[in-house]
Protein backbone atom coordinates (compact mmCIF):
# COMPACT_ATOMS: atom_id res chain seq x y z
CA UNK A 1 0.00 0.00 0.00
CA UNK A 2 0.97 3.62 -0.45
CA UNK A 3 0.26 6.50 1.92
CA UNK A 4 0.78 10.15 1.00
CA UNK A 5 0.95 12.93 3.59
CA UNK A 6 0.65 16.50 2.33
CA UNK A 7 0.10 19.86 3.99
CA UNK A 8 -1.43 21.67 1.00
CA UNK A 9 -1.68 25.16 2.58
CA UNK A 10 -5.31 25.59 1.48
CA UNK A 11 -4.25 25.31 -2.15
CA UNK A 12 -2.55 28.72 -2.24
CA UNK A 13 0.95 27.51 -3.18
CA UNK A 14 1.01 29.46 -6.44
CA UNK A 15 2.03 32.53 -4.43
CA UNK A 16 5.20 30.99 -2.97
CA UNK A 17 7.63 32.77 -5.28
CA UNK A 18 5.79 36.12 -5.38
CA UNK A 19 6.01 39.25 -3.24
CA UNK A 20 4.15 39.18 0.07
CA UNK A 21 3.98 35.40 -0.30
CA UNK A 22 2.95 34.81 3.32
CA UNK A 23 -0.08 37.10 3.23
CA UNK A 24 -1.09 36.16 -0.31
CA UNK A 25 -0.46 32.52 0.50
CA UNK A 26 -3.10 32.72 3.18
CA UNK A 27 -5.65 35.00 1.52
CA UNK A 28 -5.15 34.19 -2.15
CA UNK A 29 -7.59 32.38 -4.41
CA UNK A 30 -6.96 28.67 -4.81
CA UNK A 31 -9.69 27.15 -7.01
CA UNK A 32 -7.30 26.76 -9.97
CA UNK A 33 -4.25 25.67 -8.01
CA UNK A 34 -6.13 22.85 -6.31
CA UNK A 35 -6.43 21.24 -9.75
CA UNK A 36 -2.62 21.07 -9.95
CA UNK A 37 -2.49 19.45 -6.52
CA UNK A 38 -5.10 16.90 -7.56
CA UNK A 39 -3.10 15.97 -10.65
CA UNK A 40 0.04 15.63 -8.52
CA UNK A 41 -1.72 13.30 -6.07
CA UNK A 42 -3.10 11.21 -8.89
CA UNK A 43 0.39 10.72 -10.37
CA UNK A 44 1.69 9.31 -7.07
CA UNK A 45 -1.05 6.61 -7.07
CA UNK A 46 -1.48 6.50 -3.27
CA UNK A 47 -4.04 4.24 -1.61
CA UNK A 48 -4.58 6.65 1.29
CA UNK A 49 -3.91 10.40 1.43
CA UNK A 50 -3.66 12.56 4.56
CA UNK A 51 -4.30 16.23 3.77
CA UNK A 52 -3.49 19.00 6.22
CA UNK A 53 -4.71 22.60 5.78
CA UNK A 54 -7.67 21.99 3.49
CA UNK A 55 -10.11 24.74 2.50
CA UNK A 56 -13.63 23.39 3.00
CA UNK A 57 -15.48 26.17 1.20
CA UNK A 58 -14.24 29.69 1.90
CA UNK A 59 -14.02 32.64 -0.52
CA UNK A 60 -10.61 31.27 -1.57
CA UNK A 61 -12.48 28.42 -3.29
CA UNK A 62 -15.69 30.29 -4.18
CA UNK A 63 -17.42 28.11 -1.56
CA UNK A 64 -16.19 24.84 -3.10
CA UNK A 65 -14.82 22.10 -0.83
CA UNK A 66 -11.23 21.06 -1.65
CA UNK A 67 -11.69 17.65 0.02
CA UNK A 68 -14.62 16.85 -2.25
CA UNK A 69 -12.81 18.12 -5.35
CA UNK A 70 -9.67 16.09 -4.61
CA UNK A 71 -11.70 12.96 -3.85
CA UNK A 72 -13.42 13.27 -7.24
CA UNK A 73 -10.14 13.89 -9.06
CA UNK A 74 -8.46 10.87 -7.43
CA UNK A 75 -11.55 8.62 -7.30
CA UNK A 76 -11.33 8.03 -3.55
CA UNK A 77 -13.60 7.89 -0.53
CA UNK A 78 -13.11 10.86 1.77
CA UNK A 79 -13.58 12.15 5.29
CA UNK A 80 -13.04 15.75 6.32
CA UNK A 81 -13.63 17.90 9.36
CA UNK A 82 -13.29 21.52 10.42
CA UNK A 83 -10.27 22.28 12.58
CA UNK A 84 -12.19 23.96 15.34
CA UNK A 85 -14.98 22.71 17.57
CA UNK A 86 -18.47 23.97 16.82
CA UNK A 87 -18.57 26.20 19.90
CA UNK A 88 -15.06 27.59 19.35
CA UNK A 89 -14.66 31.35 18.91
CA UNK A 90 -12.68 30.64 15.74
CA UNK A 91 -15.86 29.31 14.09
CA UNK A 92 -17.25 32.86 14.17
CA UNK A 93 -14.83 34.02 11.47
CA UNK A 94 -16.03 33.30 7.89
CA UNK A 95 -12.75 32.10 6.36
CA UNK A 96 -11.22 30.50 9.44
CA UNK A 97 -14.26 28.33 10.10
CA UNK A 98 -13.81 26.71 6.67
CA UNK A 99 -10.31 25.46 7.47
CA UNK A 100 -9.88 21.77 8.09
CA UNK A 101 -8.08 18.50 7.39
CA UNK A 102 -9.09 15.48 5.31
CA UNK A 103 -8.31 11.86 4.50
CA UNK A 104 -8.86 10.19 1.13
CA UNK A 105 -8.85 6.42 0.69
CA UNK A 106 -9.17 3.78 -2.03
CA UNK A 107 -10.23 1.40 0.71
CA UNK A 108 -13.63 1.53 2.34
CA UNK A 109 -13.56 3.69 5.46
CA UNK A 110 -15.29 1.36 7.92
CA UNK A 111 -15.12 3.74 10.86
CA UNK A 112 -14.08 7.30 11.63
CA UNK A 113 -13.84 9.56 14.66
CA UNK A 114 -13.08 13.23 15.21
CA UNK A 115 -11.09 14.03 18.34
CA UNK A 116 -10.41 17.52 19.69
CA UNK A 117 -7.47 17.96 22.03
CA UNK A 118 -7.91 20.01 25.17
CA UNK A 119 -5.14 22.52 24.48
CA UNK A 120 -4.12 24.78 21.61
CA UNK A 121 -5.74 26.40 18.59
CA UNK A 122 -4.98 23.44 16.31
CA UNK A 123 -6.79 20.61 18.14
CA UNK A 124 -8.33 18.31 15.54
CA UNK A 125 -7.30 14.66 15.22
CA UNK A 126 -9.03 12.66 12.46
CA UNK A 127 -9.06 8.90 12.98
CA UNK A 128 -10.13 6.55 10.20
CA UNK A 129 -10.20 2.76 10.09
CA UNK A 130 -9.98 0.68 6.96
CA UNK A 131 -9.95 -3.12 6.85
CA UNK A 132 -6.16 -3.13 7.16
CA UNK A 133 -4.93 -0.04 8.99
CA UNK A 134 -5.93 2.81 11.31
CA UNK A 135 -4.78 6.33 10.42
CA UNK A 136 -4.53 9.25 12.84
CA UNK A 137 -4.10 12.59 11.05
CA UNK A 138 -2.80 15.45 13.20
CA UNK A 139 -1.85 19.12 13.01
CA UNK A 140 -0.29 20.21 16.28
CA UNK A 141 0.18 23.62 17.88
CA UNK A 142 2.89 26.16 17.10
CA UNK A 143 3.62 26.74 20.80
CA UNK A 144 6.09 24.28 22.27
CA UNK A 145 4.50 23.99 25.73
CA UNK A 146 1.09 23.43 24.18
CA UNK A 147 2.51 20.74 21.87
CA UNK A 148 3.89 18.87 24.86
CA UNK A 149 0.40 18.74 26.38
CA UNK A 150 -1.02 17.64 23.03
CA UNK A 151 1.52 14.81 22.74
CA UNK A 152 0.36 13.46 26.11
CA UNK A 153 -3.28 13.44 25.05
CA UNK A 154 -2.47 12.05 21.61
CA UNK A 155 -0.69 9.15 23.28
CA UNK A 156 -3.83 8.40 25.28
CA UNK A 157 -5.70 8.04 21.97
CA UNK A 158 -3.24 5.82 20.14
CA UNK A 159 -2.46 3.49 23.04
CA UNK A 160 -5.99 2.07 22.74
CA UNK A 161 -5.47 1.10 19.10
CA UNK A 162 -4.90 -2.64 18.55
CA UNK A 163 -4.65 -2.61 14.74
CA UNK A 164 -1.66 -1.62 12.59
CA UNK A 165 -1.57 2.17 12.65
CA UNK A 166 -0.06 5.25 11.11
CA UNK A 167 0.13 8.56 12.98
CA UNK A 168 0.88 11.28 10.46
CA UNK A 169 0.65 15.00 9.99
CA UNK A 170 2.23 18.37 10.55
CA UNK A 171 3.65 18.10 14.08
CA UNK A 172 5.16 21.62 14.02
CA UNK A 173 8.23 20.39 15.89
CA UNK A 174 9.87 23.82 15.87
CA UNK A 175 12.07 22.91 18.85
CA UNK A 176 13.60 20.06 16.85
CA UNK A 177 12.79 16.41 16.31
CA UNK A 178 13.91 15.56 19.84
CA UNK A 179 10.55 16.73 21.19
CA UNK A 180 8.77 13.90 19.35
CA UNK A 181 11.10 11.11 20.42
CA UNK A 182 9.56 10.49 23.86
CA UNK A 183 6.11 10.26 22.25
CA UNK A 184 7.41 7.74 19.72
CA UNK A 185 9.08 5.67 22.42
CA UNK A 186 5.98 5.63 24.63
CA UNK A 187 3.76 4.69 21.69
CA UNK A 188 6.21 2.13 20.30
CA UNK A 189 6.23 4.00 17.00
CA UNK A 190 8.88 4.43 14.34
CA UNK A 191 9.39 7.22 11.81
CA UNK A 192 9.23 6.28 8.14
CA UNK A 193 11.65 9.13 7.35
CA UNK A 194 14.72 7.52 8.90
CA UNK A 195 17.06 9.93 7.12
CA UNK A 196 15.18 12.85 8.70
CA UNK A 197 14.88 14.71 5.44
CA UNK A 198 13.43 18.19 6.05
CA UNK A 199 9.97 19.04 4.74
CA UNK A 200 9.70 22.80 5.32
CA UNK A 201 9.87 25.26 3.66
CA UNK A 202 9.50 23.63 0.25
CA UNK A 203 11.70 26.18 -1.56
CA UNK A 204 14.63 25.62 0.84
CA UNK A 205 13.85 22.72 3.23
CA UNK A 206 15.50 23.06 6.64
CA UNK A 207 13.01 21.72 9.19
CA UNK A 208 11.39 18.32 9.59
CA UNK A 209 7.85 19.32 10.57
CA UNK A 210 5.87 16.60 8.79
CA UNK A 211 6.03 13.02 10.06
CA UNK A 212 4.69 9.62 9.14
CA UNK A 213 4.97 7.43 12.23
CA UNK A 214 3.97 3.79 12.23
CA UNK A 215 3.51 0.80 14.51
CA UNK A 216 5.90 -2.16 14.46
CA UNK A 217 3.51 -4.35 12.46
CA UNK A 218 3.94 -2.06 9.46
CA UNK A 219 6.98 -2.59 7.23
CA UNK A 220 8.23 0.39 5.24
CA UNK A 221 9.42 -0.60 1.76
CA UNK A 222 10.18 2.87 0.44
CA UNK A 223 9.86 6.50 1.50
CA UNK A 224 10.15 9.66 -0.56
CA UNK A 225 10.12 13.31 0.44
CA UNK A 226 9.01 14.72 -2.90
CA UNK A 227 10.45 17.99 -4.18
CA UNK A 228 7.55 20.08 -5.41
CA UNK A 229 6.56 23.74 -5.00
CA UNK A 230 2.79 23.22 -4.91
CA UNK A 231 2.73 24.12 -1.20
CA UNK A 232 5.07 25.48 1.46
CA UNK A 233 5.48 21.91 2.80
CA UNK A 234 6.94 18.93 0.96
CA UNK A 235 4.80 15.79 0.72
CA UNK A 236 5.92 12.41 2.08
CA UNK A 237 5.05 9.22 0.18
CA UNK A 238 5.56 5.82 1.78
CA UNK A 239 5.16 2.33 0.37
CA UNK A 240 4.38 -0.18 3.12
CA UNK A 241 3.18 -3.67 3.93
CA UNK A 242 1.21 -4.87 6.94
CA UNK A 243 3.04 -7.77 8.61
Amino acid sequence: MKFLLYNIRYGTGKYLIKRFKHIRGYLGRSEKHIDRIGKFIRRQKPDIVGLVEVDLGSFRMKSKNQAEILSEMTDKNFIYQYKYEENSRYMKFPMVRKQGNALLSNKEIVNHKFHYLDNGMKKLIIEIETNGVVIFLVHLALGGKTRMKQFVQLFSLIEKCEKPMIVAGDFNTLWGTEEIELFMKAGNLKSANLERKPTFPSWSPKKELDFVLHSENIKINDVKVIKTMLSDHLPILIDFDII
